[in-house]
C-alpha cells in the first residue's frame, strides 16, 4: 500500500469513528432519560398487571394459603354471583347516561364560549375548575346540596313550597344524581378539547356555509360537528373509559346505595378484595372489567370510519 492511499484510508476512517462515538453518546443519553419512565412504567402497570393476571387464576386471600383454581374465578362471577352483574349494570347506566350528557354540556359550553365571547378566558377557567377541584370536596358540596335539608329542598320549598325526594337515598334517584355531580365534575376537559378544535375551523368554511344558508342548528350540526368531529371522537372515546371506571363518585356521594343501586363494577371489584379479602375474585373482575373496555374502544374505532372525518 502507497504512502498516498493510506492517507486517504485513514481520513475516510476518522469522520466515522467520530461518528459513530456521537451516536453512542446519544444512545447513552436518550437511555439514560428514558430509564425512570420506563421503570415507572414496569413497576407500577406491567408488574401489577401481570401479578392481576396470575392473581385471577388463584384462591388468593389477603391472609392464608392461596390455592390455585383455574378460571373459576371468573366462572364464579359469570354464573353464581349475586353482585356482579348488578355491579355491571349500574355501570352500563351510568355510562349511558353520562357520557351523552357529559358530551352535549361541554359541546354546548364550548360553543357558548366562541370566540366573540368577551372574558371567554374567564368563563374557561370557572367551567375547568371543576375538573382540578379533588373530587372528595366535590362530593362533599353535592351532599349539602342534595340533601333534605339543603340548598336546592330548601330553595323550592321557599319560592313553590316543594318538597324534593331524598335524592342520595332514593332508588330511583340516586344514580341520577352521581351522574349529575359526575357531569359537573368532568365537563371541563371536553370543553376545552372541544373549544380548541372549534378554534381551528377555518372562518372562510363558516362564512361560506353561512352564505350558503347554513345558521343555527343547522350550522353547527352540518358544519362544525363535522368538522370537530376527531375531537368528538377523542372526548367520547376517553369518557367512556373513564366512566367504565368511575368509582369515587358513587362511593363519596351514595356510599353505593341505597342497597346496591349506584354500586358500579369497580367498587365491587374494590369489596371484593379490601373488604371480603378475596383478591383472586377481584382480580378476575378487573380482568373482565378490561376486557369490556377493550371490546367498547374496538368497536368505536371500527365505527369511527362512518362519522369521523379527518382531513388528508
Amino acid at each position: 500500500m502507497t504512502k498516498g492511499h493510506r492517507m486517504v484510508t485513514e481520513s475516510s476512517i476518522a469522520p466515522r469513528r467520530r461518528r459513530n462515538t456521537i451516536e453512542m453518546r446519544e444512545r447513552r443519553q436518550a437511555l439514560g432519560f428514558i430509564t425512570p419512565a420506563v421503570l415507572g412504567l414496569a413497576v407500577f402497570t406491567v408488574l401489577p398487571v401481570g401479578l392481576a393476571i396470575v392473581m385471577s387464576l388463584f384462591d388468593w386471600p389477603i391472609f392464608g394459603k392461596r390455592a390455585f383454581v383455574g378460571f373459576d374465578n371468573y366462572v364464579t362471577l359469570l354464573t353464581s354471583s349475586p353482585e356482579f352483574w348488578p355491579a355491571l349494570r349500574n355501570s352500563a347506566v351510568f355510562t349511558l347516561l353520562y357520557v351523552p350528557l357529559n358530551l352535549v354540556v361541554a359541546l354546548g359550553l364550548s360553543l357558548l364560549l366562541g370566540p366573540r365571547i368577551r372574558g371567554r378566558a374567564v368563563f374557561r377557567v370557572l367551567f375547568f375548575i371543576p375538573v382540578v377541584t379533588p373530587i372528595v370536596a366535590s362530593a362533599l358540596i353535592w351532599r349539602l346540596v342534595l340533601q333534605p335539608d339543603g340548598l336546592l329542598n330548601g330553595v323550592t320549598v321557599s319560592l313553590f313550597g316543594w318538597e324534593l325526594p331524598n335524592f342520595l337515598v332514593d332508588q330511583n334517584w340516586a344514580m341520577i344524581a352521581v351522574v349529575a355531580m359526575s357531569v359537573w365534575a368532568g365537563m371541563g376537559y371536553n370543553m376545552l378539547v372541544l373549544t380548541a378544535a372549534l378554534e381551528q375551523v377555518p372562518t372562510s368554511v363558516v362564512e361560506a356555509a353561512q352564505i350558503d344558508g347554513a345558521r343555527g342548528i343547522r350550522l353547527i350540526v352540518q358544519v362544525l360537528i363535522p368538522l370537530i368531529s376527531p375531537a368528538i371522537f377523542f372526548a367520547a372515546v376517553m369518557t367512556i373509559i373513564s366512566s367504565m371506571q368511575v368509582f369515587a363518585q358513587p362511593q363519596l356521594l351514595t356510599g353505593g346505595g341505597p342497597g346496591t343501586s349506584t354500586v358500579p363494577l369497580v367498587m365491587f371489584i374494590y369489596n371484593t378484595g379490601f373488604k371480603f379479602q378475596d383478591l383472586g375474585l377481584a382480580a378476575a373482575g378487573a380482568w373482565i372489567l378490561f376486557v369490556i373496555i377493550i371490546g367498547i374502544t374496538a368497536l368505536q374505532f371500527r365505527a369511527q370510519k362512518r362519522w369521523v372525518h379527518y382531513e388528508h
